[in-house]
């Protein structure tokens, strides 16, 4: 009798269980939908866009100014001077590195010829006739087997100079001397920015670092979050008036007042779980025009935010790592899958989207991405991880010219009186 009343007591339990949907347990139902939440979730993400929208849309471009700049604090490099036919005139070549990636490897275009750096550290300054002017190493031997990664910046006489080994180095700009180097806690992993008689860099531990540039000694310093993966993109930096705005391979925008080295405000793009997920994060430079600053990152997340309180102006779903272009009232940039997109800067609104990559088949496609793009005149300029430079025009949005540069991958090009430069693993080759 008493196993009876047991069995029939266990099975209206678990009847009750199975079909009651206020139960918390085996509640087939909530299970479901919990499930769908998490995947519509996870679509919504990942969703990037792979159409053209407006893309016969012609734009007005009549006062758009091109420049000559090569150096800017705010990294906005708008249209450049340029208008050539894609001849090469010039090619300066040096030891390969091996690791060349488009982050790793920024040569210093100057009116005179370039700066590079070869794979165990040494410094080489050519003139515009390919002739070297000096070269230089100032690393021990335990130090050039590990193969530096350096960044520059010029003064009016000097080099600055920041690498992958946490060194920090003034060079005069017409000898190659050494005029002081430090030793830091952490390598650096940005571009250099100068401000007055200061120069600021970021370390792999996302900790901004200011220094004096009579002596290199620490003026201040601030630490953000840490990660526990390096990223593959260089930190960037903007000054703008007496603000150091810097990011981390968190997506952390970080400002900060230059005279106490105190922060001014702070805006995290990322949900805190990305702690565990910054492997593969990467993400564009900073570039502003005064008052907002553009960036994006291969989350699919394009950003607009305030330069002076750092709230965010808008947000837009573009999956890019390439340092995006302000002309007048317009952002560009291209996206990770070939498409060339127009933004009004203000409201965020997309206003044409280009398919660069159309006349690729599909196999094609899956091989190939953007690595980074310029604007002359009214053209754009795209390189690919195949070597080939892509002309578009950017008024009617379509592609002009396909252009085999190398056999492999090439770096961003860039443009300087009059001229377009491009490099690849073991030379920079000049274009008119």
């Amino acid at each position: 009798m008493n196993k009876v009343f047991v069995i029939f007591v266990t099975s209206i339990f678990l009847t009750n269980c199975s079909f009651n949907e206020n139960s918390r347990i085996w509640n087939k139902k909530e299970k479901i939908e919990d499930e769908n939440k998490v995947s519509k979730k996870i679509l919504a993400e990942k969703k990037v866009i792979s159409t053209e929208f407006n893309p016969l849309l012609k734009l007005d471009l009549s006062k758009n100014e091109p420049n000559n700049k090569i150096f800017d604090q705010l990294n906005n490099f708008g249209s450049s001077k340029y208008n050539g036919q894609i001849n090469k005139i010039n090619s300066y070549k040096f030891s390969k590195l091996e690791n060349f990636n488009q982050f790793n490897f920024d040569p210093l275009i100057l009116s005179d010829g370039v700066i590079v750096f070869e794979k165990k550290g040494t410094i080489i300054r050519f003139n515009d006739n390919k002739k070297v002017v000096w070269k230089n190493n100032f690393y021990s031997k335990t130090e050039k087997k590990v193969h530096p990664t350096l960044s520059f910046a010029i003064t009016d006489k000097n080099l600055l100079v920041a690498d992958s080994i946490a060194k920090i180095s003034n060079i005069d700009l017409q000898n190659g001397d050494l005029i002081w180097s430090k030793k830091s806690e952490y390598p650096f992993n940005s571009e250099i920015k100068i401000h007055k008689d200061k120069f600021f860099v970021v370390d792999f531990k996302n900790t901004l670092r200011c220094f004096y540039l009579k002596d290199g000694s620490e003026c201040w310093n601030i630490k953000t979050e840490e990660s526990f993966t390096v990223s593959n993109s260089k930190f960037s930096i903007l000054i703008r008036d007496n603000l150091v705005i810097y990011n981390n391979s968190l997506g952390d925008i970080t400002a900060i007042d230059i005279s106490s080295g105190l922060i001014e405000w702070q805006l995290p793009t990322q949900k805190s779980s990305i702690i565990n997920e910054t492997y593969g994060f990467n993400f564009s430079k900073l570039v502003s025009d005064g008052n907002s600053i553009y960036f994006s990152n291969n989350k699919n997340q394009f950003f607009s935010v305030d330069l002076t309180s750092g709230t965010t102006n808008w947000m837009s779903e573009i999956n890019s790592i390439l340092t995006p272009i302000i002309v007048g009232n317009l952002v560009f940039t291209v996206s990770e899958n070939g498409y060339l997109f127009t933004i009004k800067k203000n409201e965020g609104n997309i206003v044409r989207i280009n398919d660069v990559y159309k006349n690729f088949n599909l196999k094609k496609r899956k091989r190939i991405k953007p690595t980074g793009f310029t604007i002359g005149n009214n053209n754009l300029y795209l390189t690919n991880s195949d070597g080939n430079l892509i002309v578009v025009n950017l008024s009617a949005g379509n592609v002009l010219k396909i252009e085999k540069v190398a056999r492999d991958l090439i770096s961003k090009p860039l443009i300087y009186n009059e001229n377009l430069f491009i490099v690849k693993n073991g030379s920079i080759t000049q274009f008119d």
